[in-house]
């Protein structure tokens, strides 16, 4: 394709896809060269960037998209790219990402989840039933089947397993419904196309395969223009380490919900939180014979402050330090397990042991493994605050802008990593 059809984004349909959040805007360059090293037959989407993310960084969706297009073109970059509008919750938020050019608009309802669901016991199941069953109108139409995957697996669609799935999901798929026909309608008026994501991932919960059918089943039904999906999956998946969990029963589970999707659209299956997972992505990619979404957003950060740790290391210990200070504020909506307590003071770590506590190195780390050291999410969490910060914020961008082939660098090597073990389909 030549020039990116005049440099605008497109849908990339059931492509294996990667997603580069990028919170400064000057990752792109490093991304491009990742996707040149390593990218395969899978598809890039440079602009990424959630509605909090935005606000965090106070950054407009036409600047995100901006940096991104300008930074891939200025690299070189003349294949398809794909745009995510990451985390949608209001109509609003559509608008905003629509009128700048995305084209992935990933649907989150998870306000409308009522997370302590899987907790109630079968009384308190139907009692809350009671309540709500107005926004499950499909709940009749589930109850008794029995379904067989081509896994031989079976979900068998009780009545208490529906009604479980109405309490907690009910409302939310009314929601996604509802932002999903307003994205039909915005585009109708733009006259261009479109792809939805769905994310049902920010639950303590794992996504049972009946919530999953439930839910996906529901989502086309109802005209969803759905490409992809994002469940909870078992094990923990922790912002800025590696997925912590059984892989081999991880994969089972894969296998059956890739199942779902094949049967039901086929649509993608998404991971979320998807930064570092290096061991699970052979599974995914198997289980998903190739149709799979990638989504990373901290990563990027993360390798920037690499970039500061190497080439000024006073500031790196002034954004750990100051990033303690706010870890306990700003991780209050992340999935972290961190502690500040378990982390030693930068003042007691050399520049070597700094950059390992803090954000570790590849050299350290085993052969298809990713990162575990608690000190990135510690980074991780307080991206916002650190960014904005009158002080800190102009000095992270000063460094990366003095050295710029350090950060494409940085970046090539570190998500290279990530496309090399996605290519196993």
């Amino acid at each position: 394709m030549s020039q990116q059809s005049k440099h605008q984004c497109v849908t990339l349909g059931l492509a294996p896809s990667f997603g580069f959040g990028d919170r400064i805007g000057l990752a792109t360059p490093g991304h491009v060269e990742a996707m040149k090293r390593a990218g395969g037959s899978i598809e890039p989407i440079f602009p990424q960037q959630s509605i909090r993310e935005m606000t965090r960084t106070k950054r407009t969706a036409t600047q995100v998209m901006s940096d991104a297009m300008n930074g891939a073109i200025n690299a070189g970059w003349t294949g398809r790219i794909g745009a995510d509008a990451d985390h949608l919750k209001t109509p609003d938020d559509v608008d905003v990402t629509a009128a700048a050019g995305f084209t992935f608009f990933t649907l989150d309802p998870s306000d409308e989840v009522d997370q302590k669901a899987d907790d109630y016991s079968e009384a308190q199941v139907k009692e809350k039933f009671e309540q709500i069953k107005e926004s499950a109108p499909w709940y009749d139409s589930y109850v008794g089947k029995s379904l067989q995957l081509s896994t031989s697996t079976n979900i068998n669609l009780t009545e208490e397993v529906c009604m479980r799935a109405a309490v907690k999901y009910g409302a939310a798929i009314q929601k996604a419904l509802g932002l999903a026909e307003h994205i039909c309608k915005v585009h109708e008026k733009l006259q261009r196309d479109y792809e939805i994501e769905l994310s049902v991932d920010e639950t303590d919960q794992p996504t049972t395969l009946a919530e999953h059918y439930i839910i996906a089943d529901q989502c086309l039904k109802g005209d969803m223009k759905l490409v992809s999906l994002a469940p909870r999956f078992i094990g923990e998946l922790e912002k800025g380490v590696d997925y912590k969990g059984d892989v081999d029963a991880l994969e089972s589970s894969l296998n059956d919900h890739a199942a779902i999707a094949e049967m039901l659209g086929p649509y993608k299956l998404s991971l979320h939180s998807g930064s570092d997972k290096i061991s699970m992505y052979p599974a995914l990619a198997r289980a998903t014979k190739g149709r799979f979404h990638v989504k990373t957003a901290g990563t990027s950060y993360l390798e920037a402050l690499r970039v500061v740790a190497r080439h000024d290391e006073e500031l790196f210990r002034r954004i750990v330090r100051f990033a303690r200070e706010r870890y306990d504020t700003d991780k209050a909506t992340y999935h972290v397990s961190a502690t500040n307590a378990a982390v030693p003071d930068e003042s007691e770590l050399d520049a070597t042991r700094l950059q390992q506590v803090y954000l570790e190195r590849w050299s350290d780390v085993p052969q298809g493994k990713g990162f575990t050291e608690p000190g990135r999410q510690i980074l991780h969490c307080t991206f916002g605050s650190t960014l904005t910060d009158s002080d800190l914020g102009h000095a992270v961008r000063s460094v990366l802008e003095s050295h710029p082939d350090t950060y494409k660098e940085v970046l090539a090597d570190h998500f290279a990593r990530h496309l090399e073990a996605l290519n196993h389909f």
